[in-house]
C-alpha cells in the first residue's frame, strides 16, 4: 500500500527520500558480514514464525488492497467500507495492511458489521500506526514477509485504487496464480474507471505480444459493484472450500495457542 497521511490525496515526499529501517536497508544493500547476514536470516525466520502464530486461527479471510491516501469523505473510502461490511456479513474475516485509507475503510466496514478485522502493519520510518478498527494486528519489518501473510491466509483478493504498493500486490498475486502457486483464488479489481487502462494494457500489450496467456489475463475480475465483487468471491469460496480450510485446526495448549 502506498503510505501517507489518510487525509491527503497526492504525494508530497520526494522520490526515494523516505528512509527505511537501517537494518533492513543494509540487508538489501548487497553482501554483508557473515554474522550480520546470519542475524538477519534468524530475524526474518522469527518474523515469519510470529506471523504464523498470530494469524493461524483467523478463519477464512479476504485480503483488501488499496491506497493509504484516501480520506473518510472520498468515494473510494466509502466503497471499501461497504466491501468490508459485505465480506463480514458473508462470513469472511477481512485482512488488510492495517493502515489508513482503503485499509482502514475495509477494516471499519467489517468491524461495524460485527465481523472480524485483522491488520498486517508495516514498520516505516514515518510510523504507520494501526488503524482503530482492528481486532488483531501484527507489525512486520520486511515488506516481503508481510505480503506472504496477506496471501497465505486468504481465499480471495480485492484491490481498490492505489499506487505502487497496490500494483505490486496485484501483480504478485497474479503471478502466483499464473504459476500455480495459488489456484482459483479470485482477484477482483474494484473501480472500472481507475483500473480500465491497466486491464486494456494487459490485453492489448501483454496478451497481444504473447507475454501473458489470455486465460491468465481473464483471471482478473473487474467491477464497480461491492455486491458483485463479494458475490463472485463467495461463490468461488463456497464451491471450492465450503467457507472452510478443510479439517479444523486444533489449538495446542503446549504451544500456548
Amino acid at each position: 500500500m502506498t503510505q501517507a497521511s489518510p487525509s491527503t490525496s497526492t504525494g508530497t515526499r520526494p522520490w526515494g527520500k523516505i528512509v527505511g529501517s537501517p537494518k533492513v536497508v543494509r540487508f538489501l544493500e548487497g553482501p554483508q558480514r557473515r554474522g550480520f547476514e546470519l542475524a538477519r536470516a534468524l530475524h526474518i525466520f522469527f518474523e515469519f514464525l510470529r506471523g504464523f502464530r498470530v494469524l493461524h486461527f483467523v478463519g477464512p479471510c479476504v485480503t483488501v488492497f488499496g491506497s493509504a491516501r484516501f480520506h473518510e469523505a472520498h468515494p473510494h473510502y466509502r466503497l471499501a467500507r461497504e466491501i468490508g461490511s459485505r465480506l463480514a456479513r458473508a462470513g469472511f474475516t477481512v485482512i488488510t495492511g492495517g493502515g489508513p485509507g482503503i485499509m482502514e475503510a475495509a477494516n471499519r466496514g467489517a468491524k461495524e458489521a460485527g465481523g472480524r478485522s485483522i491488520g498486517c502493519n508495516i514498520e516505516l520510518s514515518a510510523e504507520q500506526k494501526p488503524n482503530p478498527y482492528l481486532d488483531q494486528w501484527i507489525t512486520f519489518h520486511h515488506f516481503f514477509v508481510r505480503k506472504v501473510m496477506l496471501v497465505k491466509y486468504s481465499y480471495a483478493f480485492i484491490a481498490l485504487p492505489g499506487g505502487f504498493g497496490t500494483l505490486d500486490e496485484i501483480f504478485e498475486t497474479a503471478t502466483l496464480m499464473q504459476t500455480g502457486k495459488i489456484q482459483e483464488f479470485p482477484l477482483v479489481l474494484v473501480g472500472k474507471d481507475f483500473w480500465r487502462p491497466l486491464i486494456d494494457f494487459i490485453h492489448e500489450r501483454l496478451v497481444a505480444s504473447g507475454t501473458v496467456d489470455p486465460a491468465d489475463a481473464d483471471r482478473i475480475f473487474l467491477t464497480d459493484s461491492p455486491s458483485e465483487a463479494v458475490s463472485f468471491i463467495t461463490e468461488v469460496a463456497m464451491r471450492r472450500f465450503g467457507l472452510s480450510y478443510g479439517r479444523r485446526i486444533k489449538r495446542r495448549w503446549y504451544l500456548r495457542e
